[in-house]
Formats: structure tokens, sequence, C-alpha cells
């Protein structure tokens, strides 16, 4: 495996298209995975920046340009691209996402390609979850080999839902309240969200679920990790190691899962052995490597 920062020179910064409704919760899932409050800035496809009442004049005239840049200053390495609800455009909006997405999944301009989509389903809605647009896209939307993984984003709104059924089992309200996550996850598996999509002719490649994003010390942890789970290849899951900087133990569980065991090999040499240190240290973003 070439160095991180050959990987990152060959296919640039790491490319998400963030797919979703409107209210689900998208702008504050970037700014967790970027560690920042602040709101993104917005490049058009040449770089240059473009001023946030333009685009927002765009939007209240029914535009939305797939292809603007968003990108936070707290972490450069991220860019995002922003479907903006094609459920409100109708088929056009629909039509102007899927070409995006057959041309940036397979152009042979590497640093212009998307490398993960991430299609946010919110919970607080959840009795509507998979609308007329989730079954458009997983039906109809060929992403050429792109991940996408399904973010059920507001989970902690089935918290409620599960609090009131436990207090109907004769829990108390303490027990109701330490015992609702859980519960609520067997309800999401009740509905068989997951299910009807795996099913689809597009399905997601992986899932994650994400409560209480709104919260300072929020974990976006298991969508770092979904979404490495979902990439396979070990020069994507090397680039979005290397640009995500908030989980430092999700660096260390793949460097391990990589590197760590020698299959036949009786003796380390100490070759081997540099060998094994600078391979795993190239999976910790911004880590310089020297070797004495």
């Amino acid at each position: 495996m070439a160095p991180t920062e050959d990987i990152r020179e060959k296919f640039g910064r790491f490319r998400i298209l963030v797919v979703g409704r409107a209210n689900a919760g998208k702008t504050t899932l970037l700014q967790r995975v970027c560690n920042t409050t602040k709101k993104p800035e917005i490049f058009n496809s040449r770089g240059e920046k473009i001023d946030a009442t333009v685009v927002q004049s765009s939007l209240d005239r029914g535009y939305h340009d797939i292809t603007n840049e968003l990108v936070f200053g707290s972490n450069p390495d991220f860019v995002f691209h922003d479907s903006c609800g094609f459920e409100a455009g109708g088929e056009a909006e629909f039509k102007r996402m899927k070409e995006f997405v057959l041309e940036r999944a397979s152009t042979t301009k590497l640093k212009e390609r998307i490398h993960a989509i991430w299609y946010c389903i919110p919970m607080d809605e959840y009795h509507r979850a998979i609308t007329k647009a989730e079954e458009m896209f997983f039906a109809e939307c060929d992403t050429s080999g792109v991940p996408v993984i399904a973010v059920f984003t507001k989970f902690d709104a089935l918290w409620d839902d599960a609090f009131g059924k436990l207090t109907e089992e004769g829990l108390t309200l303490i027990e109701s309240k330490r015992m609702a996550p859980e519960k609520a996850k067997e309800i999401f598996i009740n509905m068989k969200i997951w299910d009807r999509l795996r099913e689809t002719q597009y399905p997601p490649k992986n899932w994650v679920y994400l409560a209480e994003m709104d919260k300072d010390n929020a974990d976006c942890g298991p969508l770092l990790e979904g979404t490495t789970s979902a990439l396979g290849e070990e020069a994507m899951q090397m680039l979005l190691m290397s640009t995500q900087r908030t989980n430092l133990a999700l660096c260390i569980k793949y460097a391990v899962e990589w590197y760590c065991i020698v299959g036949g090999i009786s003796i380390l040499s100490e070759d081997i052995c540099w060998k094994i240190q600078r391979n795993m240290a190239m999976w910790f973003p911004h880590m310089k490597v020297r070797h004495e």
C-alpha cells in the first residue's frame, strides 16, 4: 500500500454526496463530522467561492446546483455535495441527481469522484420513513460501485415511544429512561425498514443510526466506521481515516485489523517490524513517521 500522502495526491480530498429530504438533520450531521458549529463555505465546480446569499436566492427560485462543494474550515479535506431533497424538486431534481452520481462515480478525473453517499432518513417521522423519494432512489439510482450508507438520523425520536412502552410494561420511570435507547433499537428492527431497503434494486451497502446529534458530545463514530466498512477497498479506507480527525480509536481499529497479524512469519526481523510500524502509522491522520 502506498503511503497516505500518495493516496491523497492521487484521489484528492474525500468527497461525499449527502442525500435526504429537508429537515433530515444533514447540516448538523456534517458539522459533527467536521467538529464545528459553523456553516460551510460553498464553492462552485471551478473552485470559486460563492456568496451564501447567492445560493439562498437560487434556492428561493427553486434551483439547486448539486455540483456545488460544501467545505468546512475545520476540516477542508472533506468535500460534501448536497442533493437538497429531490422530493421537493420532483422528477427534474431527481434526474439531475442521477446524472451527477453516474458522472462522478465513473469519471476518469479521480479527484472529482465521489467516494461515498450518505442517504439520511429522519426517524422523527418514522411512520413515513420510506417515502416516494427513497423508493425512487433505491429502485432507479445505480451508484456504479460507490457505496450508499443509509443514515437514520434523529434516532432519539424513537426513545419517547420506547419510554412509553416500557412504562406500560410496568417499569419505573428511571428504569424506562435507562432502557429506552435499547428498546428503541428493538422497535426499529420490528419496523423492518432495513429489510425493505435491502430488498430494493440498488440497496444501501450499510446502515447506521445516530441520536442526539445536536448535543455537544454527539458521537459520529458509528457513521465513520459504517462508511469505512462499506468502502471495502483499503486505499479508500485509508483516505477516509486520514481525512477524519475526530476518532482516533477508529484509526487504531483499522490499523490493527490490517497490519497487526503477520501470517506465516515465525521470526520478525528488524526490517519487518519497521514495515509493520510504518504501515500501521499510515492509518493515523497527520502523523509524521521517521525511521532512525
